[in-house]
């Protein structure tokens, strides 16, 4: 489990840890923590919002990541 959290976490040479991924797994977690916390309260939930709020932390993450790719250390 610890080895696939720090794959996740670090860049290409698997020792150094990336700000960037860092705090995308940081965000992605509050988001849905935060959805789970509102629903609790009596919130409603609506899945297509939900979906594309999720779906554009996902995808802004993953550009990020590709945007700096090449100054990643371990090429």
């Amino acid at each position: 489990m610890l080895s696939f959290l720090k794959d996740i976490l670090t860049a290409r040479d698997g020792e150094s840890y990336d700000v960037g991924r860092v705090l995308w797994a940081i965000g992605a977690v509050a988001f849905i923590a935060l959805t789970a916390y509102a629903v609790y309260r009596g919130g409603a939930f609506d899945p297509l919002n939900w979906g594309t709020g999720y779906g554009a932390i996902l995808g802004g993450g993953g550009a990020g990541i590709r945007l700096k790719a090449q100054t990643e250390p371990g090429q």
